[in-house]
């Protein structure tokens, strides 16, 4: 499984007496946000006369330096890494996007997906729109170029909002005016936050706790947010009676130290713990997660069935950017080059092993084998997500149907597959209590094949009545 993108907005609105310019806190906050897209990063900034931008392919202190930093000049930026789930991995695709027209510029930083994006890139393209990448961002960018030539920005955005069919969290700077907007439905997540000269809006809370901040709120399903002179504005320009929040936040994606929606991440993944000890008891000697995001539901596990909480695997944090070697040896060398077995701890025990989800299956088998090679007498795979049988379509490069191993085999074929003495799913009314949301306000379409928004082929889990607000 991929993570997603992650966005950042920072205006300072008296930066005279602080000496971080804006460029630097975005960077503090890309690399606090790094978890979320190992791909690329880029900042875009506004002097307040047109913006600048540095945006490179690889891990935040990879593309930026301190000598490029201060060039980017100006109070108001945002910014953004990528993990691609729609678009190529090539530097054209690198976010933010800056659009120029006749009466400014629009810098754009997207989290999520569209659905119907290749439609709108038809329509713009047989209107004489010119793309240079292939991504979703940008026809979102041309989108909002479109409507600003006849409407003021407010009007501009639920325009755009009106249109778009999917998941978008988004970052916009128009000239050197900071927004932020979150989708109807609210798939990706997106908060506010105040700094010492400003505000920052973010992808998650980790993001404004590394600025010492303070985290005001979520942006709101179908909101948007304007900071400018000094205030904050709201506009509520969609209601809908329930959201659709991606549960795979909570289990796998956000930072545990991430309050997203009001919960804390560390507390849903603990309480998912609880609750796989509670509905998949085992005798066993040792509780043991697979790092990273396995760990606090391990915890929690190991609290609640009383069964001692000890490592088996130890995780290489080093390791930068996902690469792929040619040749099985060599996949198996890139697996032990991530993690490796503590064979002490492990020797003669039975071992219950916590992970956040199995997609293919390999991934899961490679290391429950290393954990038997290393002298477990048995191996238990407790997993903190209901099985994945279902694709995502809206922003998580998960995987296509026929390669999700829980769409076609049952719980004791993916048992045998994963070379596991046992395994247990936590169910999806457990999934569910854990992150304390009513169900109607989760997209848990990869989990039950039925999706909050109009997919072709697809089922839909509830029709969901947009209400748009006029102006």
């Amino acid at each position: 499984m991929r993570e997603e993108c992650g966005v950042v907005g920072i205006i300072q609105f008296n930066p005279e007496p602080h000496p971080v310019p804006s460029a630097l806190r975005i960077y503090y906050a890309l690399y606090a946000l790094q978890h979320r897209g190992q791909e690329s990063a880029g900042i875009a900034v506004h002097d307040g006369k047109h913006p600048e931008a540095i945006k490179g392919m690889g891990l935040v202190p990879e593309v930026f330096n301190k000598d490029d930093l201060v060039t980017l000049k100006g109070n108001v930026g945002i910014g953004h890494v990528r993990y691609s789930t729609s678009g190529d991995s090539r530097i054209e695709n690198c976010q933010p996007f800056i659009v120029n027209y006749k009466s400014g510029s629009v810098s754009l930083a997207h989290n999520g997906n569209l659905v119907n994006s290749h439609d709108l890139r038809s329509q713009l393209e047989a209107e004489g729109h010119v793309f240079v990448a292939n991504s979703d961002t940008e026809v979102i960018a041309h989108l909002l170029v479109k409507e600003l030539l006849k409407h003021g920005p407010v009007e501009a955005v639920r325009k755009v909002m009106k249109q778009l069919n999917g998941s978008y969290s988004l970052a916009i700077m128009i000239d050197d005016l900071l927004m932020a907007v979150r989708d109807p439905l609210g798939f990706k997540p997106l908060c506010i936050g105040t700094i010492d000269s400003g505000f920052v809006v973010a992808s998650e809370s980790v993001a404004i706790d590394t600025l010492n901040g303070k985290l005001v709120r979520d942006v709101k399903p179908g909101e948007l947010v304007i900071f400018r002179n000094g205030d904050v504005e709201s506009y509520q320009l969609f209601d809908e009676k329930y959201s659709a929040h991606c549960v795979f936040e909570y289990v796998y994606f956000a930072r545990p130290d991430s309050i997203i929606d009001g919960q804390l991440v560390y507390k849903v993944r603990e309480r998912i713990g609880e609750r796989l000890a509670r509905e998949h008891p085992v005798d066993a000697d040792m509780v043991s997660p697979v790092p990273d995001s396995g760990i606090t539901s391990a915890i929690g596990f190991s609290k609640e069935s009383k069964i001692d909480y000890e490592e088996s695997l130890m995780k290489n944090r080093y390791i930068g950017r996902t690469f792929i070697l040619p040749g099985q040896a060599m996949r198996e060398t890139a697996v032990r080059l991530k993690m490796n077995t503590i064979g002490e701890n492990i020797k003669g025990k039975k071992v219950i092993l916590v992970d956040d989800s199995i997609v293919r299956g390999t991934t899961s088998r490679r290391i429950i084998d290393m954990v038997r090679n290393a002298g477990a007498s048995e191996v238990h795979a407790r997993i903190g997500s209901p099985p994945i049988v279902a694709p995502c379509y809206l922003g998580i490069d998960m995987a296509s149907r026929d390669e999700l191993i829980a769409a076609h085999k049952t719980i004791p074929g993916v048992e045998a597959v994963i070379n596991a003495d046992s395994l247990g799913y936590l169910s999806i009314d457990g999934l569910v209590e854990s992150i304390g949301l009513d169900r109607d306000d989760l997209c848990m379409g990869c989990l039950t094949s039925a999706y909050p928004v109009e997919i072709p082929g697809e089922n839909v889990c509830q029709r969901r009545q947009l209400k748009l607000h006029e102006f």
